[in-house]
């Protein structure tokens, strides 16, 4: 396979500043975290807002950022090229108009149901501790409404996505951590006074948030020539087609939400706190998942659907094969990382105030078999937007069933022995499962693609990982870093040394093997350094 370098080389520059813009949100979200952490610690209040917060949140991610996102994108992406600005333009404002619609519809109906809805959520144990389905069902009442901004955030970010804008998009998650962490902690400390709990304060400030996502890209938007044109026309053509797009991908993320309430309702029927270090060790994961998975589809999906959309079914598996590769170089490092160092990080992220060295313990175990999955998750979500491209759509949906169908089997085969480290370990397999099933399946649909140079990469990468892992090892033993702790002050040296000593390492390394996708990383990075842009 020949380097594809015009295309790779603008998924790789948008790649850099969907990563930056996310890992700027990735950080912030982990500060949101800390805060709950340190106020809330691992246990009662936080188990009620983990599930409050999961009910939005699934909704968002069937309707808005996950499915909406991406058919918006596809039909956008055609409209731009082959329609005027007018169509362009009323496309979008009917979708958000008819979006608004919905969803305040289905909002209502949340807020009457919150306490069935939550019930439905949760086992027994869950539901015999005193107060505690009050509480997570009024929480749940106050953050349904977060459906609707971040729904029409999505919109918003795919229009400045087609139109090649990727930074602030990206990181308009970080305005809704920002809002969420001052509004949110802000309201906990008054909440009390009002006779409410401290953590309603948290879930109004999730609230604060989604809206400062929304908003937040505007200006942007404006910026970028686009201009609100309000319509309904359910009869649409354009509206149609991303609601026939959507159909199949609410049914693929329906069955893959369907592995979060499972586990939610094992997690609930453990011990106390399960649901806690399970969403913390899982926020954790998320950086890396956000910072190269998630960047490099978001920045590789509009390139492949320009491909698809000419015709150029070659340029579309040189693309995806660079861009996968471009992925694995990423997340498999982060993924032996995380695995080698995730108590130290868990213990200097989270372990203050109210969060003890036990919920460390817990928290960090969870992390590890997150952890294994981390790249079939960011492989994944490179994936899925192909069989948008190809519009067929079907097989990503078979696909999350089958994930179901792992996380079910791996859930029951380990809960008894490895409890809340069971529903960790499921979650990596299903997706696991899931990226091999839809890469075979792609490989048939695509009368086949470059395998020999996929190959060839991952191997580079397996082997530099290794070299990295073999580091990492050796300064344990000698530093003791996952042994350390209490001190903050010889905590976060000794961690930074390892995460920047093990990532030159491999780095380094992976250089040396002359990998094109890292040279072509390392090149984008030197010019941002310089000031230099590609000529």
């Amino acid at each position: 396979m020949k380097n594809p370098a015009a295309d790779t080389d603008r998924i790789a520059r948008s790649a850099g500043k969907v990563g930056l813009a996310v890992m700027l949100s990735r950080i912030l979200g982990l500060a949101r975290e800390q805060v709950f952490a340190f106020m809330f610690g691992a246990g009662f209040a936080y188990d009620a807002f983990v599930v409050a917060f999961r009910i939005p949140n699934l909704l968002r991610d069937l309707f808005g950022e996950g499915a909406l996102s991406a058919a918006f994108v596809t039909v956008f992406s055609d409209y731009e090229a082959n329609r005027s600005r007018e169509e362009t333009l009323r496309l979008a404002g009917n979708v958000l108009v008819f979006l608004t619609i919905v969803l305040s519809v289905i909002t209502l109906l949340g807020i009457w149901q919150a306490e069935n809805i939550v019930r439905l959520l949760v086992e027994e144990r869950f539901e015999l501790t005193p107060g505690k389905v009050k509480l997570t069902s009024w929480m749940t009442m106050i953050m349904f409404p977060f459906m609707i901004l971040v729904s029409l955030s999505s919109v918003c970010m795919g229009v400045l996505n087609t139109r090649g804008h990727f930074f602030v998009p990206s990181v308009s998650s970080g305005f809704f951590n920002l809002g969420s962490i001052i509004g949110g902690a802000t309201l906990a400390l008054l909440m009390p006074r009002f006779g409410q709990p401290a953590i309603v304060g948290m879930a109004v400030g999730t609230l604060i948030g989604g809206l400062l996502q929304l908003l937040g890209q505007f200006p942007s938007l404006k910026k970028s020539g686009f201009r609100l044109v309000p319509n309904l026309h359910i009869s649409d053509p354009g509206l149609r087609r991303i609601l026939m797009l959507m159909v199949p991908a609410v049914a693929g993320l329906a069955a893959l939400q369907v592995n979060v309430f499972i586990n939610n309702y094992f997690a609930s029927s453990l011990q106390e706190g399960s649901l806690s270090w399970l969403n913390y060790a899982f926020r954790l994961f998320m950086l890396p998942v956000g910072v190269f998975g998630v960047a490099v589809s978001i920045a590789a999906h509009p390139v492949m659907a320009r491909q698809a959309a000419a015709g150029s079914m070659s340029g579309l598996k040189e693309s995806y094969i660079s861009t996968l590769t471009m992925a694995f170089c990423l997340t498999v490092p982060a993924a032996a990382g995380l695995i080698i160092l995730a108590e130290p990080i868990i213990r200097l992220i989270f372990q203050h105030g109210r969060f003890d060295s036990f919920s460390t313990t817990m928290t960090s175990q969870a992390l590890v078999y997150y952890a294994v999955g981390l790249a079939s998750y960011a492989a994944v979500k490179v994936t899925v937007p192909v069989f948008y491209n190809i519009n067929n759509t079907r097989f990503p949906v078979i696909g999350s069933f089958l994930a179901v169908f792992v996380n079910i089997a791996v859930i029951l085969l380990a809960v008894d022995h490895l409890q809340h480290r069971a529903l960790a370990l499921s979650i990596s397999c299903a997706m696991t499962a899931n990226f091999l099933f839809l890469f075979l399946v792609l490989f048939r649909k695509l009368a086949g693609f470059p395998l020999r140079y996929l190959a060839a990469g991952l191997a580079k990468v397996l082997t530099a990982s290794a070299i990295m892992v073999g580091w990492l090892l050796l300064a344990d033993g000698l530093f003791g870093v996952r042994g350390a702790g209490g001190n903050i002050m010889v905590d976060i040296p000794l961690l930074a040394f390892c995460i920047l000593s093990g990532a030159a390492v491999y780095g380094a390394a992976l250089y040396g093997m002359n990998l094109p996708e890292l040279r072509l990383i390392v090149r984008q990075l030197r010019e941002r350094l310089t000031g230099k842009g590609s000529q």
